[in-house]
């Protein structure tokens, strides 16, 4: 069993992606939690105090980008580490990336195991409170 209480926000507009990664991670054990929008990610990131966030970039009423700037800007959530979702290959962009906050980067579409890897990453990261 690993990571039986960790709680992971699945921020991606399209319903079959939030699915996918459901299925994904079922056999990890984590708790999951879904937004369809930028806003609804901040919102639900204040309530529920995730442990990591998987933000899709190209999201209606607040894109990830601007929405990850704002989890990182604010006390109560700059901890939660955010991996980035992006159909776009971003090794050129690793700089613009870590600015905005992200603490990792998954190119979709991505095979389950790529999806575990980064998530048990970034949870094994020291993390700052």
């Amino acid at each position: 069993m690993k990571n039986p209480r960790k709680l992971i926000l699945i921020v991606d507009d399209f319903s079959g992606m939030r699915n996918l990664y459901r299925q994904f991670l079922a056999q990890e054990e984590f708790q999951l939690a879904f937004a369809g929008d930028g806003q609804e990610a901040l919102e639900k990131a204040f309530q529920l105090k995730p442990d990591v966030i998987l933000m899709d970039l190209s999201l209606p009423v607040m894109d990830g980008w601007e929405a990850t700037r704002r989890l990182k800007a604010d006390e109560k959530t700059r901890h939660i580490p955010v991996i980035m979702l992006s159909v776009h290959e971003m090794d050129g962009a690793r700089d613009a990336v870590a600015k905005a906050g992200f603490d990792g980067v998954i190119s979709k579409p991505c095979k389950p195991g790529d999806l575990t890897a980064e998530i048990t990453r970034v949870l094994s990261r020291p993390q700052l409170h």
